[in-house]
């Protein structure tokens, strides 16, 4: 039988697909006929063979916000520093925030804030870099869900992060600057999905 919301072919007796996750009514032997999606909701991603994700995206909820898309490098540092140091982790838990929702079915979850803080004063900072390597692979593995390609993942943010500081303290800022870039390039693909249907 056939889901009626996607046409993905579904095992006899299933209620709901496994891969957009509509509950299936009846059983259906045919394949159904194409529905369009309702403007206002996109189907949830679900995983497909091998581990991999489907190109859909998370369904939005009601009243949802398109997520930033301008984070720069240069905000980053100069409102750390105005702010001593305070902005820096409002940027933490903005990007757990939003890269939990983009990356919404891919089954990882982002640390938010609190744990950030509490993991890195037991761990002496090493669970800095931890962070930021997970959201590196993070980013890439969800890339191909909105049509992008990523080549940098965690591996290369972890090496700017420690063998950065040899090129005069500044493999740090790579590191995030290449966090923000993904980030941002991932957004702006997930709200032309979510919010312009493209």
């Amino acid at each position: 039988m056939f889901c009626q919301h996607c046409g993905a072919q579904l095992p006899d007796g299933a209620r709901f697909c496994g891969r957009c996750g509509a509950q299936v009514a009846g059983g259906s032997s045919a394949a159904p006929a194409a529905q369009a999606t309702p403007v206002n909701q996109a189907p949830v991603p679900a995983p497909v063979s091998g581990g991999a994700y489907s190109t859909q995206v998370p369904q939005a909820s009601y009243g949802a916000m398109p997520i930033k898309t301008d984070r720069s490098l240069a905000m980053y540092i100069l409102l750390g520093v105005c702010t001593c140091g305070i902005y820096v982790f409002y940027f933490i838990y903005s990007l757990a925030r939003d890269l939990n929702q983009m990356c919404e079915g891919d089954g990882e979850k982002t640390p938010g804030l609190a744990a950030y803080i509490g993991l890195c004063i037991i761990t002496c900072g090493i669970y800095g870099l931890w962070w930021m390597y997970k959201i590196g692979n993070r980013l890439q593995a969800n890339a191909p869900r909105y049509g992008l390609t990523f080549q940098e993942n965690g591996t290369t943010v972890l090496m700017w992060q420690i063998f950065g500081w040899i090129l005069c303290f500044i493999g740090p800022f790579i590191a995030m600057n290449i966090l923000i870039k993904n980030t941002n390039a991932l957004a702006g693909a997930y709200n032309n999905r979510l919010y312009n249907n493209a």
